[in-house]
């Protein structure tokens, strides 16, 4: 199979983009000099024509100000500056939508994964495959908050999708860019990707990759994303087998409704005939079914709200972020 990154000394006027690497940061200042210059070295020993885009995700910080000064050294940097802060997902999308290359890597800003790494990547794809997902395999993160909590989050995920995968929750992936295509992420969905891609058919395989300490800034994770990546999950499971038949979940739970409501009066007959005792004297029951009933109301109603935020979203043609200015875009490398 050709390669798809053939030898490119340097990047002139007019040649075509091969490696684009999309990197969202939020309040990354301290990274970004040494993050810029590791990614530059490792792609310039590829020797393919390449571009960084750089999304500044709403920082607080001074992290465009960092950025703005290393895209003036190099025109192969560009930077989307987003109006405010709209989630690493809404970032990658603005990445992605702006990207050239034929082939898209995305990286984190923090310095975590190496960008060292990316050849390894790039040459896994020229193998025939579509995807290739890095895998944290020594993960240098808190071992339980962090690394316990993302393996239960990494099995369940691939028990619910079908996608065997190590590590969703690493960001450095490489595409081949036909694979994004027509994709549309919103929420926290950017690390279910590799599922979109493998209920297209893509082949997909996970190779392990370096992982440091964080050295500057914080984490922006907490436990308190666990819990939605598990809702967006569910969106994903519904929408990949619901989506244009949803009459299968709601008429699904309302058969099971209707038998519940027959077992229920079946119980009262009991208690009434057998027992000789009235239902009016248990208020047990009532309250675990009304309490179940708004429970699994409530999942049903999140799923349907998704589907309306996306008819929207499409419908408006409307992308899910904003975009205040451009940097090194347009300008020949």
């Amino acid at each position: 199979m050709d390669s798809l990154v053939k030898p490119a000394p340097e990047c002139e006027a007019g040649t075509k983009i091969q490696i684009s690497v999309v990197v969202p940061v939020f309040n990354e200042e301290g990274n970004i000099p040494v993050l810029v210059g590791r990614l530059m070295d490792a792609l310039k020993g590829l020797s393919s024509s390449f571009e960084i885009i750089a999304i500044n995700d709403g920082s607080h910080d001074r992290s465009l100000e960092e950025l703005a000064v290393e895209a003036r050294r190099s025109p192969a940097l560009k930077v989307i500056d987003l109006r405010r802060n709209y989630g690493q997902t809404a970032a990658i999308m603005a990445g992605i939508d702006h990207a050239s290359g034929e082939i898209i890597v995305m990286i984190d800003a923090d310095l975590q994964n190496d960008p060292a790494d990316i050849p390894a990547l790039v040459a896994k794809l020229n193998e025939g495959y579509d995807v290739v997902s890095g895998w944290r395999k020594e993960r240098k993160d808190a071992p339980i908050r962090r690394n316990l909590v993302s393996s239960i989050a990494n099995r369940l995920i691939s028990w619910i999708s079908g996608v065997k995968l190590n590590d969703y929750g690493c960001t450095l992936k490489a595409y081949r860019r036909d694979v994004l295509q027509g994709m549309r992420l919103y929420g926290e969905m950017h690390r279910f990707i590799p599922i979109y891609a493998s209920w297209m058919g893509a082949k997909i395989v996970e190779v392990p990759v370096q992982h440091y300490p964080r050295k500057f800034g914080r984490s922006k994770y907490g436990l308190e994303r666990v819990i939605k990546v598990l809702l967006d999950l569910i969106v994903v499971k519904f929408i990949d087998r619901y989506f244009v038949k949803p009459i299968y979940v709601f008429g699904l739970f309302g058969f099971l409704s209707i038998f519940a409501s027959f077992a229920l009066i079946a119980w009262m007959f009991w208690l009434k005939f057998v027992d000789d005792v009235s239902m009016i004297l248990t208020p047990l029951p009532v309250a675990v079914a009304m309490t179940f009933l708004v429970g699994v109301m409530s999942i049903l109603m999140g799923l349907l709200a998704e589907m309306l935020v996306r008819t929207y979203f499409e419908s408006q043609q409307r992308a899910a972020y904003s975009i205040r200015h451009l940097i090194n875009f347009g300008l020949p490398l």
